[in-house]
């Protein structure tokens, strides 16, 4: 190689390193997309806009929700990891480890074509039952589930969803099967529990908290690590005797794709920590039942990926499939 070509390759380096520099320093010069994969009202759609003004208010710009719905949240993610990694298209979305569990052939590449930012924020899921099946704690469900092997039924929001993956994850702690029944989303699965025609659901805290309180369906026990402010009096299931492994919070991420650069993706991150410390989101958050997992960059990385190969032991271990 010439010493001119050198030199001219170095400086077209040089040049591609000092635009990308520009470019994240400029970060956001217009408006950016958050895309959220599933229907508006899911939780990873109302956790999306609970931030999405006060980061908005932060950067002077407009960060717009979009809803991208199909295939299960895999059509919206497939969008954002084919965009142009220029920090101005967003993904929210809770379900990237299980769709990676269910789906053999997907259109991304879960562990490659995203960068993990942060987790928005979890939400504990509670296992309910109904009055009628005489069930008052985690341990008597548990008991009749290995005294009639098979027996039991469950409810949840969709095969694959996290109500159906924390059910599963339950199962396998505890030792003991039930049928899965699954429908179309929460609302729906918690119908069956509330007229006894299913023994049990797991469904989030904040969606089952007003029939808790009336009375129509028994909180069994947390899959928490931690009791919840929404209800301090709903035991762990750790508490109730099973493992760690026994929890499955469901959870909001928000991603970028492969190669946005780094100065972008510590920008957003900063400032969407900042934006989670309000006290305002914070009370929008607690309404809904989700509480903050603060994480650096590095810390979200190493959880995510955990998240990918634990959801993948989950589903194996309980043959969850696509039905």
């Amino acid at each position: 190689m010439s010493c001119f070509v050198r030199i001219g390759f170095c400086a077209g380096s040089l040049l591609c390193v000092l635009t990308s520099l520009a470019a994240a320093q400029d970060w956001p010069a217009r408006n950016v997309t958050i895309v959220v994969p599933l229907a508006a009202g899911s939780a990873s759609d109302t956790t999306a806009r609970a931030v999405a003004d006060q980061i908005g208010r932060q950067f002077n710009r407009t960060f717009v929700i979009e809803n991208r719905t199909g295939a299960g949240g895999t059509t919206g993610a497939a969008s954002v990891a084919k965009s142009a990694p220029d920090g101005y298209t967003l993904l929210a979305y809770g379900a990237l480890a299980t769709a990676n569990a269910l789906y053999p052939r997907l259109p991304y590449d879960t562990l490659n074509d995203f960068i993990p930012v942060m987790a928005l924020g979890q939400q504990a899921q509670v296992i309910v039952g109904a009055p009628s099946k005489g069930y008052k704690t985690l341990g008597d469900l548990i008991a009749a589930g290995k005294a009639r092997p098979g027996a039991l039924n469950y409810s949840s929001s969709g095969a694959g969803s996290a109500s159906h993956f924390a059910a599963a994850r339950l199962l396998v702690s505890g030792g003991f099967t039930a049928q899965h029944i699954p429908f179309r989303g929460g609302a729906e699965a918690l119908t069956e529990v509330l007229a006894g025609r299913v023994d049990f659901c797991v469904l989030t805290l904040a969606t089952t908290v007003p029939h808790i309180r009336d009375g129509r369906v028994t909180a069994l026990a947390l899959s928490a690590h931690k009791r919840s402010e929404l209800m301090p009096e709903v035991p762990t299931t750790i508490e109730a005797g099973l493992s760690p492994q026994s929890v499955y919070t469901f959870y909001t991420g928000l991603y970028l794709p492969a190669k946005t650069p780094r100065d972008i993706v510590e920008k957003l991150h900063s400032e969407m920590t900042r934006a989670l410390q309000v006290p305002d989101v914070q009370a929008r958050l607690k309404t809904l039942g989700i509480e903050p997992m603060p994480m650096s960059v590095a810390e979200f990385d190493t959880f995510f990926r955990d998240e990918v190969n634990s959801t993948m032991a989950i589903a194996k271990a309980a043959g969850i499939k696509l039905e």
